[in-house]
């Protein structure tokens, strides 16, 4: 059960638009009852989509490696799953582009190829057609709850962002897979002329993808800004990402929430779209935005306000939010949805109650492991902090996830060799920091040291050390941050009774940087800071260089 109990802020009565009524418990189990099955996806984080996108180019690889796939079935099967997830409106389209492709090209094809083409399809369009449906039923039900009521939203003028990041990288993206398609005849082997096609139609079908789902939310923002729009009394809260969460009038304890949504204020920088903030420093601004992000996640679930929801909510609508502000002198606040509305079903609301008390337990664990650390840290002239055995673990497997692939690709190309060679110097810049990062603090701050030389940090200007999922993370005043990255098992911890060196290691800085009386007395010299990792760098580079031409040559 949530322990956001707090008293709703309510929004001034000349704010809330004439008729305007209460979106109630009983109007919003009719519409949070139009649901989809569990299998089918309608709240794909940023994450999932993300690590969609790079299954699906891993996939594509993997196609051109071990089969003789024609190049448009080995950009559309992987292609399909990302829509699926990302763009269900593509499906349609895509689906019947790929049945297309299989009849026209299907006479040389195996057939659990052509099983599985047929599977992807039909999983594919059976999931958008059930969403689609139950768009349908949640608009239908929104529009019965608001009783026909209708407002002009506020600042309908104000800047449309909405769309433009997406444009943006779609148009970029497009630019390297029309080059690969342009010049993909130019490849004197069939098999080079086959690899250009494939990526280039791989990274093509990316950049269709981006521009239409930027494409679909500035059509959906614009409609909503030139005409009067339903409107319904709701109840606005925050989840950890910062993204507005919505409940009905009378869930005052908010037990169940409806839909999430990402929010922008409307006017929120109208200085810089008009030309007077060009010379804001981006680095302290993104600095300040994660110090409030802090301190909300510190001050725990923000208290509930009311709110008037401009627009028809359903999976995948635009919205506008005038929401109660947080201090009862200043002005109600609009929000545009800076993303699309993503309902909440039944068991991602018992997900979501169930994080709610794995959290507290984890809070309650973390503070009472700060407090032990707080009593046992002992002032001395320098401490130091170093790589010890989870990172040789992570180390290992990333070590053995380049040895699988350099054993997959066993005759590379020229963009597979290119790959190959730039991920491998990546690897060997990555390497060394995993394996001999070192942490040194003393009386004036912390030093971490790097490729290059030791980095120093005040303590004035050292914000935060937590671990957040497998990252151990130093947040810096001028939005900078340092990380490293380990596994963990919570579970094994749990039932072990063991502490992550990485939670030791956070809960001794965070103490330091909140009680100066506990920090280092000393000052530390260069062989306490460590010595610059490049010697090993350049000696992992040389090897992967000689291991691929040996492999090559071979």
């Amino acid at each position: 059960m949530t322990t956001n109990v707090q008293e709703p802020a309510l929004l001034p009565a000349s704010a809330i638009p004439d008729g305007c009524v209460d979106w109630n418990g009983e109007h919003a189990r009719a519409w949070a009852g139009a649901v989809v099955p569990w299998w089918v996806p309608v709240r794909p984080r940023r994450w999932a989509v993300e690590l969609a996108v790079w299954c699906a180019v891993l996939a594509a690889f993997g196609l051109l490696a071990a089969t003789d796939l024609p190049p448009e079935l080995i950009a559309l099967l992987p292609l399909q799953v990302v829509w699926w997830l990302w763009r269900p409106e593509a499906v349609r389209l895509s689906a019947a582009v790929l049945v297309v492709v299989v009849a026209v090209r299907g006479s040389g094809l195996s057939w659990p190829v052509l099983v599985c083409a047929a599977l992807l399809v039909l999983a594919s369009v059976t999931a958008t057609e059930l969403r689609a449906r139950a768009r349908g039923r949640q608009r239908r039900s929104a529009l019965a709850a608001t009783d026909g009521v209708t407002a002009v939203p506020p600042d309908p003028d104000g800047p449309m962002r909405r769309g433009g990041l997406f444009l943006k990288s779609g148009a970029v993206l497009a630019v390297p897979g029309v080059v690969l398609l342009a010049g993909s005849g130019l490849w004197h082997s069939a098999d080079d002329r086959r690899l250009a096609l494939a990526e280039g139609l791989f990274t093509l079908g990316l950049a269709l993808t981006l521009l239409l789902s930027g494409t679909l939310g500035r059509r959906r923002a614009i409609a909503l800004r030139t005409a009067p729009a339903p409107v319904l009394r709701v109840l606005v809260g925050k989840d950890d990402h910062e993204d507005a969460v919505i409940y009905a009038t009378d869930d005052t304890e908010a037990l169940r929430p409806l839909f999430t949504v990402a929010t922008r204020a409307a006017r929120d920088d109208e200085g810089e779209d008009e030309g007077e903030g060009d010379d804001k420093d981006d680095e302290a601004v993104r600095g300040e935005l994660e110090e409030l992000l802090d301190a909300a996640a510190a001050a725990g679930p923000a208290p509930l306000r009311e709110a008037v929801l401009y627009g028809t909510p359903y999976d995948g609508a635009e919205i506008l939010l005038l929401t109660a502000p947080e201090k009862p002198d200043e002005p109600p606040v609009a929000q545009w949805s800076t993303g699309p509305v993503r309902p909440m079903p039944e068991g991602t609301v018992r997900r979501r109650l169930a994080r709610e008390e794995r959290a507290a337990v984890r809070k309650a664990l973390d503070e009472e492991l700060a407090a032990t650390v707080r009593a046992g840290i002992t002032v001395v002239p320098v401490r130091r902090w170093r790589a010890g055995p989870v990172d040789w673990l992570a180390t290992f497997l990333v070590v053995q996830w380049a040895a699988w692939v350099l054993w997959v690709v066993a005759d590379p190309g020229p963009w597979d060799g290119t790959v190959l060679f730039l991920g491998g110097l990546a690897g060997a810049t990555l390497v060394p920091r995993k394996l001999r990062w070192r942490i040194t603090a003393d009386r004036t701050g912390i030093w971490l040291n790097g490729l290059r030389r030791p980095r120093h940090v005040p303590w004035a200007d050292l914000r935060s050390a937590r671990r957040e999922a497998i990252e151990l993370q130093l947040r810096m005043r001028d939005g900078d941050h340092w990380d490293v990255s380990a596994p963990r098992w919570p579970w094994l911890q749990r039932k072990r009774q063991l502490t992550h060196p990485y939670d030791a290691l956070a809960a001794e800085l965070s103490a330091m940087i909140a009680d100066p009386a506990l920090r280092p007395t000393g000052e530390s010299d260069e062989k306490d800071r460590g010595r610059p990792l490049w010697p090993f760098a350049a000696v992992l580079g040389i090897a992967w260089i000689a291991l691929l031409v040996t492999r090559w040559l071979s």
